[in-house]
Protein backbone atom coordinates (compact mmCIF):
# COMPACT_ATOMS: atom_id res chain seq x y z
CA UNK A 1 0.00 0.00 0.00
CA UNK A 2 1.22 3.75 -0.48
CA UNK A 3 1.71 5.43 2.85
CA UNK A 4 1.22 9.27 2.42
CA UNK A 5 0.36 10.00 6.55
CA UNK A 6 2.06 8.79 9.32
CA UNK A 7 0.43 9.10 13.12
CA UNK A 8 2.93 9.13 15.89
CA UNK A 9 1.95 8.74 19.20
CA UNK A 10 4.24 9.87 22.22
CA UNK A 11 5.97 13.43 21.78
CA UNK A 12 8.93 12.59 23.86
CA UNK A 13 12.32 11.98 22.84
CA UNK A 14 11.46 9.02 20.58
CA UNK A 15 8.28 10.20 19.28
CA UNK A 16 9.43 13.80 18.39
CA UNK A 17 12.56 11.95 16.64
CA UNK A 18 10.70 9.82 14.52
CA UNK A 19 8.15 12.73 13.47
CA UNK A 20 11.02 15.10 12.64
CA UNK A 21 12.15 12.28 10.11
CA UNK A 22 8.62 10.98 8.69
CA UNK A 23 8.22 15.03 7.88
CA UNK A 24 11.42 15.73 6.19
CA UNK A 25 11.13 12.37 4.23
CA UNK A 26 7.99 14.13 3.09
CA UNK A 27 5.42 12.51 4.49
CA UNK A 28 2.07 14.05 6.37
CA UNK A 29 2.53 13.74 10.25
CA UNK A 30 0.51 13.87 12.65
CA UNK A 31 1.96 14.28 16.67
CA UNK A 32 -0.28 12.81 19.54
CA UNK A 33 0.71 12.99 23.72
CA UNK A 34 -1.69 13.47 26.40
CA UNK A 35 0.09 16.98 27.50
CA UNK A 36 -0.16 20.16 25.34
CA UNK A 37 3.04 21.20 27.24
CA UNK A 38 5.17 18.21 25.80
CA UNK A 39 3.35 18.43 22.07
CA UNK A 40 4.83 22.29 22.66
CA UNK A 41 8.03 20.91 23.41
CA UNK A 42 8.33 18.71 20.90
CA UNK A 43 7.56 21.01 18.13
CA UNK A 44 10.22 23.58 19.14
CA UNK A 45 12.95 20.12 19.62
CA UNK A 46 11.78 19.16 15.96
CA UNK A 47 13.06 22.96 14.48
CA UNK A 48 15.87 23.31 16.79
CA UNK A 49 16.81 20.07 15.13
CA UNK A 50 16.14 21.02 11.78
CA UNK A 51 17.93 24.24 11.90
CA UNK A 52 21.31 22.49 13.66
CA UNK A 53 20.64 20.21 10.14
CA UNK A 54 19.94 23.10 7.95
CA UNK A 55 23.35 25.07 9.52
CA UNK A 56 25.30 22.01 8.66
CA UNK A 57 24.41 21.99 5.14
CA UNK A 58 22.63 18.95 5.18
CA UNK A 59 19.37 19.94 4.17
CA UNK A 60 18.31 23.64 2.70
CA UNK A 61 15.95 26.49 4.54
CA UNK A 62 13.23 25.26 2.06
CA UNK A 63 12.82 21.93 3.36
CA UNK A 64 13.06 22.91 7.01
CA UNK A 65 9.49 25.18 6.45
CA UNK A 66 8.16 22.28 4.20
CA UNK A 67 8.70 20.06 6.89
CA UNK A 68 7.55 21.48 9.80
CA UNK A 69 3.95 22.66 7.98
CA UNK A 70 3.82 19.09 7.43
CA UNK A 71 3.53 17.98 11.27
CA UNK A 72 0.42 19.03 13.17
CA UNK A 73 -0.32 18.20 16.69
CA UNK A 74 -3.01 17.07 18.67
CA UNK A 75 -4.35 16.00 22.25
CA UNK A 76 -6.84 13.28 20.90
CA UNK A 77 -5.80 9.95 19.97
CA UNK A 78 -8.55 9.57 17.70
CA UNK A 79 -7.29 11.70 15.16
CA UNK A 80 -4.75 9.65 14.26
CA UNK A 81 -7.43 7.08 12.98
CA UNK A 82 -7.10 9.21 9.74
CA UNK A 83 -3.51 7.95 8.96
CA UNK A 84 -2.37 5.00 7.18
CA UNK A 85 0.85 3.92 9.38
CA UNK A 86 0.60 4.31 13.16
CA UNK A 87 3.54 4.62 15.24
CA UNK A 88 3.31 3.99 19.07
CA UNK A 89 6.69 5.52 20.83
CA UNK A 90 4.88 5.77 24.29
CA UNK A 91 6.54 4.49 27.72
CA UNK A 92 8.09 1.33 27.42
CA UNK A 93 5.29 -0.46 29.44
CA UNK A 94 3.15 -2.89 28.17
CA UNK A 95 0.11 -2.38 29.73
CA UNK A 96 -0.18 1.00 28.69
CA UNK A 97 0.97 0.37 25.00
CA UNK A 98 -1.96 -1.87 24.93
CA UNK A 99 -4.35 0.67 27.10
CA UNK A 100 -2.94 3.18 23.29
CA UNK A 101 -4.02 0.74 21.05
CA UNK A 102 -7.13 -0.79 23.01
CA UNK A 103 -8.49 3.65 22.49
CA UNK A 104 -7.14 3.83 19.03
CA UNK A 105 -8.73 0.37 17.75
CA UNK A 106 -12.21 1.76 16.84
CA UNK A 107 -11.26 4.94 15.01
CA UNK A 108 -8.90 3.27 12.73
CA UNK A 109 -9.67 2.75 9.11
CA UNK A 110 -9.30 -0.57 7.63
CA UNK A 111 -5.98 -0.82 5.70
CA UNK A 112 -3.97 1.25 8.78
CA UNK A 113 -0.91 -0.10 9.82
CA UNK A 114 -0.29 -0.60 13.25
CA UNK A 115 3.36 -0.61 14.85
CA UNK A 116 4.98 0.11 17.84
CA UNK A 117 8.85 1.34 18.44
CA UNK A 118 9.34 -0.68 21.69
CA UNK A 119 12.61 -1.66 22.27
CA UNK A 120 11.61 -5.15 23.75
CA UNK A 121 8.38 -6.20 24.22
CA UNK A 122 6.95 -8.81 22.41
CA UNK A 123 5.26 -7.58 19.31
CA UNK A 124 3.30 -11.08 18.39
CA UNK A 125 1.90 -10.23 22.38
CA UNK A 126 0.90 -6.52 21.26
CA UNK A 127 -0.50 -7.47 18.01
CA UNK A 128 -2.89 -10.42 19.49
CA UNK A 129 -4.87 -7.21 21.76
CA UNK A 130 -5.35 -5.78 18.51
CA UNK A 131 -8.16 -6.45 15.34
CA UNK A 132 -5.39 -6.45 12.67
CA UNK A 133 -2.75 -8.93 14.01
CA UNK A 134 -1.76 -9.41 9.99
CA UNK A 135 -1.26 -5.29 10.07
CA UNK A 136 0.85 -5.18 12.97
CA UNK A 137 4.78 -5.17 13.68
CA UNK A 138 7.34 -3.39 15.24
CA UNK A 139 9.35 -0.38 13.79
CA UNK A 140 12.27 0.07 16.37
CA UNK A 141 13.95 3.30 15.75
CA UNK A 142 17.80 4.06 17.51
CA UNK A 143 18.20 6.97 19.54
CA UNK A 144 18.84 9.70 18.35
CA UNK A 145 16.38 9.13 15.32
CA UNK A 146 17.19 12.13 12.88
CA UNK A 147 21.13 10.52 13.55
CA UNK A 148 21.25 6.97 13.81
CA UNK A 149 20.71 4.85 10.79
CA UNK A 150 19.65 1.98 11.64
CA UNK A 151 15.88 0.79 11.83
CA UNK A 152 14.74 -2.56 13.30
CA UNK A 153 12.08 -4.39 11.64
CA UNK A 154 10.13 -6.97 14.01
CA UNK A 155 7.39 -8.95 12.35
CA UNK A 156 4.71 -10.65 14.62
CA UNK A 157 3.87 -14.14 14.38
CA UNK A 158 1.09 -13.12 12.34
CA UNK A 159 2.62 -10.25 10.62
CA UNK A 160 1.91 -10.27 6.88
CA UNK A 161 4.63 -9.85 3.95
CA UNK A 162 2.43 -6.88 2.57
CA UNK A 163 2.50 -5.22 5.71
CA UNK A 164 6.55 -5.76 6.33
CA UNK A 165 7.36 -4.65 2.62
CA UNK A 166 5.04 -1.34 2.97
CA UNK A 167 7.03 -0.28 6.56
CA UNK A 168 10.36 -1.51 4.86
CA UNK A 169 9.88 0.72 1.64
CA UNK A 170 9.03 3.68 4.43
CA UNK A 171 12.40 3.21 6.09
CA UNK A 172 13.70 3.26 2.75
CA UNK A 173 12.23 6.63 1.64
CA UNK A 174 13.45 7.68 5.38
CA UNK A 175 16.97 6.72 3.36
CA UNK A 176 17.79 4.87 6.76
CA UNK A 177 18.81 0.96 6.97
CA UNK A 178 16.66 -1.40 7.91
CA UNK A 179 17.50 -4.88 9.81
CA UNK A 180 14.55 -7.41 9.91
CA UNK A 181 13.97 -9.08 13.65
CA UNK A 182 12.62 -12.14 14.79
CA UNK A 183 9.95 -11.56 17.68
CA UNK A 184 12.35 -12.70 20.45
CA UNK A 185 12.64 -10.41 23.55
CA UNK A 186 14.92 -7.55 23.12
CA UNK A 187 15.01 -8.26 19.38
CA UNK A 188 19.00 -7.66 17.99
CA UNK A 189 20.62 -4.26 18.93
CA UNK A 190 19.43 -4.62 22.92
CA UNK A 191 19.88 -8.43 23.32
CA UNK A 192 23.37 -7.31 22.28
CA UNK A 193 23.95 -4.32 23.94
CA UNK A 194 21.97 -4.00 27.30
CA UNK A 195 23.81 -7.54 28.81
CA UNK A 196 26.98 -5.17 27.96
CA UNK A 197 25.71 -2.51 29.64
CA UNK A 198 24.65 -4.58 32.60
CA UNK A 199 27.87 -6.08 32.76
CA UNK A 200 29.59 -2.74 33.03
CA UNK A 201 27.49 -2.33 35.87
CA UNK A 202 28.18 -5.26 37.23
CA UNK A 203 31.95 -4.20 36.97
CA UNK A 204 31.30 -1.30 38.59
CA UNK A 205 29.52 -3.15 41.46
CA UNK A 206 31.85 -5.88 41.90
CA UNK A 207 34.85 -2.94 42.66
CA UNK A 208 36.78 -3.94 39.38
CA UNK A 209 36.78 -0.48 38.27
CA UNK A 210 35.80 3.16 38.35
CA UNK A 211 33.36 4.74 36.81
CA UNK A 212 35.31 6.55 34.71
CA UNK A 213 37.77 3.93 34.22
CA UNK A 214 35.33 1.65 32.65
CA UNK A 215 33.94 4.03 30.30
CA UNK A 216 38.03 5.11 29.14
CA UNK A 217 38.64 1.18 28.78
CA UNK A 218 35.97 0.53 26.51
CA UNK A 219 36.47 4.03 24.52
CA UNK A 220 39.77 3.26 24.19
CA UNK A 221 39.98 -0.40 24.42
CA UNK A 222 37.35 -1.46 22.05
CA UNK A 223 36.94 2.01 19.92
CA UNK A 224 33.24 2.43 21.40
CA UNK A 225 32.49 6.20 20.69
CA UNK A 226 30.55 6.30 24.30
CA UNK A 227 31.90 4.51 27.30
CA UNK A 228 28.69 2.10 28.38
CA UNK A 229 27.91 3.48 31.64
CA UNK A 230 27.75 6.83 29.82
CA UNK A 231 25.86 5.27 27.12
CA UNK A 232 23.38 4.21 29.95
CA UNK A 233 23.39 7.46 31.17
CA UNK A 234 21.96 8.48 27.71
CA UNK A 235 19.38 6.23 27.62
CA UNK A 236 17.95 6.19 30.80
CA UNK A 237 18.71 3.78 33.55
CA UNK A 238 14.81 2.96 33.79
CA UNK A 239 15.01 1.41 30.08
CA UNK A 240 17.92 -0.53 30.59
CA UNK A 241 16.30 -2.19 33.88
CA UNK A 242 13.41 -2.55 32.06
CA UNK A 243 14.81 -4.06 29.09
CA UNK A 244 17.29 -6.26 30.88
CA UNK A 245 13.76 -8.00 33.15
CA UNK A 246 12.54 -8.59 29.69
CA UNK A 247 15.22 -10.40 28.57
CA UNK A 248 15.52 -11.99 31.90
CA UNK A 249 11.60 -13.15 32.05
CA UNK A 250 11.73 -13.63 28.79
CA UNK A 251 14.94 -16.33 28.45
CA UNK A 252 14.33 -17.37 31.62
CA UNK A 253 18.71 -17.33 32.18
CA UNK A 254 20.90 -15.75 35.00
CA UNK A 255 23.06 -14.25 32.61
CA UNK A 256 20.29 -11.38 31.80
CA UNK A 257 19.80 -10.78 35.54
CA UNK A 258 19.69 -6.98 35.93
CA UNK A 259 22.81 -6.24 38.52
CA UNK A 260 21.58 -4.92 41.86
CA UNK A 261 23.49 -1.52 41.39
CA UNK A 262 21.25 -0.61 38.40
CA UNK A 263 18.08 -1.59 40.02
CA UNK A 264 19.28 0.90 42.99
CA UNK A 265 19.89 3.76 41.02
CA UNK A 266 16.56 3.53 39.55
CA UNK A 267 14.99 3.21 42.62
CA UNK A 268 17.09 6.49 43.91
CA UNK A 269 15.31 8.28 40.90
CA UNK A 270 18.99 8.46 39.37
CA UNK A 271 18.46 7.86 35.19
CA UNK A 272 20.91 9.47 33.96
CA UNK A 273 20.40 12.53 31.70
CA UNK A 274 17.21 13.20 31.58
CA UNK A 275 17.08 13.60 35.84
CA UNK A 276 20.56 15.25 35.98
CA UNK A 277 22.37 12.24 37.85
CA UNK A 278 22.90 8.40 36.84
CA UNK A 279 26.58 7.00 36.85
CA UNK A 280 27.36 10.67 36.27
CA UNK A 281 25.87 13.90 37.94
CA UNK A 282 25.38 16.47 35.43
CA UNK A 283 24.39 19.23 37.38
CA UNK A 284 27.60 21.08 36.59
CA UNK A 285 29.72 22.29 33.88
CA UNK A 286 31.24 18.99 33.46
CA UNK A 287 29.92 15.45 34.35
CA UNK A 288 31.61 13.90 37.27
CA UNK A 289 31.18 10.05 37.82
CA UNK A 290 29.29 9.44 40.77
CA UNK A 291 30.70 6.34 41.96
Amino acid sequence: MDIKSVGVIGAGQMGNGIAHVMALAEYDVLLNDISQDALDAAMTTIEANLARQASRGKITDDELQAAMGRITTTLNLSDLGRTDLVIEAATERETVKQAIFEDLLPHLQPHTILTSNTSSISITRLASRTDRPERFMGFHFMNPVPVMQLVELIRGIATDEATFNACKSVVDRLGKTSASAEDFPAFIVNRILMPMINEAVYTLYEGVGSVQSIDQSMKLGANHPMGPLELADFIGLDTCLAIMNVLHDGLADTKYRPCPLLTKYVEAGWLGRKTERGFYDYRGEVPVPTR
